[in-house]
């Protein structure tokens, strides 16, 4: 009787090991929950060239305190990132600007709630070559050169054929500037369309007669372009594209960066764009000279992932 109760009580010690030795390679497999406390799993970021810098600094930081994560960060301009959202292909879509209504009208056809959080301030900079006595610019006369009825840098006291580069047609910053700065008119048919702010900054680096727009996050870190002041119409004042000026609205060419998702946001997406919007992720966004939200607006936006 005595060996038969010693049995027993052996194998009830091995069926509660094995038990709790089940639970735990449950609970270390659930999506989401890393052994470190952290979340695990896979995410893809895409779209705007903008935000790639940025994303991609964010990304490395949240990686390091969540080692079980994988966040791939791509670019190729915000229509891509929202044309990937909608095909199902990626899990954040960072956008320079806000989804237009043929792309909220096609989520809906393919069942996709685009859910928007805005993740930073940017300036738009109009930069030209430094051998350009040119300093500063009105926002009328920005919109008549890429509207191609001002062609000649002698309208605006230097000399030669103005040379203009702009972003290609599935950027953000190309509707952007369209709709800012050119008030929804055409591009002059000349323009030189290229992909990657860097690109831009090149070309005019090169070309004494170029001009060409970049986030100020790229052209603040040049030495070979000049930043153009703006004014807002004739009467106001000149002003640099500074993250005061940017923050406080003095800089006319400003405007929020986003992350889009379907849906509310869970699991690793959720905590990739929480940490987007929390104190490292903001002093990340001013590292890279753009401009950290608002208290006022960052409340808002974290309250979209509750």
């Amino acid at each position: 009787m005595k060996k038969n109760l010693r049995v027993l009580a052996t194998f009830s010690a091995a069926v509660a090991a094995l038990a709790l030795s089940f639970g735990a390679c449950k609970k270390a497999e659930e999506p989401g929950a890393g052994e470190g406390g952290g979340v695990s799993g896979p995410i893809q970021v895409k779209g705007s060239d903008t935000l790639l810098m940025l994303s991609q600094r964010w990304a490395e930081a949240f990686m390091e305190e969540n080692p079980e994560a994988v966040v791939q960060v791509t670019g190729g301009g915000s229509g891509v990132g929202f044309t990937s959202l909608l095909e199902g292909t990626t899990d954040v879509a960072n956008a320079s600007r806000p989804i237009k209504d043929k792309e909220k009208e096609a989520a809906a056809a393919k069942g996709v709630s685009p859910t928007e959080i805005k993740v930073a301030l940017d300036g738009i900079s109009f930069v030209v070559n430094p051998a350009n006595p040119l300093a500063e610019v009105t926002m009328a006369q920005l919109g008549d050169i890429y509207r191609g009825k001002t062609r000649d840098w002698g309208a605006l006291g230097g000399s030669g054929r103005i040379m203009c580069y702009g972003r290609q047609s599935t950027s953000g910053t190309y509707d952007f500037v369209k709709e800012r700065v050119m008030n929804k008119d055409d591009y002059r048919a000349d323009i030189q369309e290229m992909q990657g702010n860097a690109l831009l900054c090149d070309a005019v680096a090169r070309d004494k007669f170029g001009i060409a727009y970049a986030g100020v996050g790229y052209a603040v870190k040049r030495d070979d372009v000049k930043i153009l002041a703006v004014k807002k119409d004739d009467a106001s004042p000149a002003v640099k594209p500074t993250l005061d000026t940017v923050a406080d609205g003095s800089y006319a060419v400003n405007r929020y960066l986003f992350n889009y998702c379907d849906g509310r946001p869970e699991g690793v997406t959720k905590a990739f764009i929480a940490f987007a919007l929390s104190d490292e992720g903001q002093k990340i966004v001013e590292e890279v000279e753009y401009v950290a939200l608002p208290e006022d607006v960052r409340a808002e936006e974290r309250a979209k992932l509750q």
